[in-house]
């Protein structure tokens, strides 16, 4: 340790930087702000203890260490990436004690790190989304939005994210409100409030109701299959894309897509005027 330059505290000799001062013993304040939050608004002005500054020491090639806050883009921030990291521990713990089986969690960083929480869990009895909603809003202050899925939506893919609000939730049966929680009081929706309200969206499927697998439904094209494959299904005569389907009974028809355009480079494809495909001979 070395001695300070304008007072007798000492400090660790490979201090990055030293700054040396004193608040004044009558509690002097000044108006300080307004500055950028890290929700992406002026806060507000506040009146603070004034800092005097004696002296600034500092090693030879010092590092000045500091974090990023606010701007367009609050999700690149170190703040908001901060916070997220540290909500997502508390979150989880809250979620292993809440419901059976928490599969992930996902604080969205544009979000600060804090208000629009995903959770991602794996139901063994029902009720336990809404359970899941109620651990996030009790267990993190600062959350505000809580969307409960299921594991086959990946809760950091936004189009995911979107499509499961989009196709398995109906406000009347799965939005829970709830008002009169502590709450961060930078939110400017608040509206100088120091409470305010918190919504959980159960985009979870109903347990037992349908299967949790993307298929694609059969086609509405039906038939009995007559050939192996595209080439003697069209070597039989001209058909229509729905002919080539019934023909080597294909499902969707994705395959006959590949073939006909490996047949149609091969030169050996040809559409006559009514859209049918036919052989070229070779």
């Amino acid at each position: 340790v070395v001695k300070c330059v304008t007072n007798d505290i000492r400090v660790p000799a490979d201090a990055e930087y030293v700054i040396e001062g004193y608040l004044d013993e009558r509690g002097h304040v000044e108006p300080e702000g307004p500055y950028g939050e890290f929700l992406g608004y002026y806060g507000v002005v506040k009146r603070n203890p004034v800092f005097h500054c004696t002296a600034i020491t500092r090693r030879k090639d010092a590092l000045f260490q500091t974090s990023t806050i606010s701007g367009e883009h609050i999700g690149w921030t170190d703040t908001t990436q901060l916070n997220a990291i540290r909500a997502e521990v508390t979150v989880w713990r809250a979620l292993q004690t809440a419901v059976r089986e928490p599969v992930g969690v996902n604080i969205t960083t544009s979000s600060g790190g804090s208000f629009n929480v995903r959770v991602s869990l794996r139901q063994r009895m029902p009720g336990e989304a809404r359970n899941a909603i109620a651990a996030v809003m009790g267990s993190l202050a600062n959350s505000k939005h809580v969307f409960v899925v299921d594991p086959d939506i990946d809760i950091f893919d936004d189009a995911q994210m979107d499509w499961a609000l989009a196709t398995r939730f109906q406000a009347d049966r799965d939005l829970v409100v709830e008002s009169g929680f502590r709450t961060l009081p930078l939110d400017p929706s608040l509206g100088g409030k120091r409470v305010g309200a918190k919504a959980g969206f159960d985009l979870t499927l109903p347990l037992g109701d349908r299967a949790l697998a993307h298929t694609v439904p059969r086609s509405a094209i039906s038939g009995d299959k007559t050939h192996d494959d595209v080439e003697a299904a069209l070597t039989d005569g001209a058909k229509s894309f729905g002919e080539l389907m019934v023909a080597v009974g294909s499902r969707d028809g994705r395959e006959i897509v590949r073939r006909l355009e490996e047949l149609r480079r091969a030169g050996r494809l040809d559409r006559i005027e009514d859209g049918l495909y036919v052989l070229v001979e070779e």
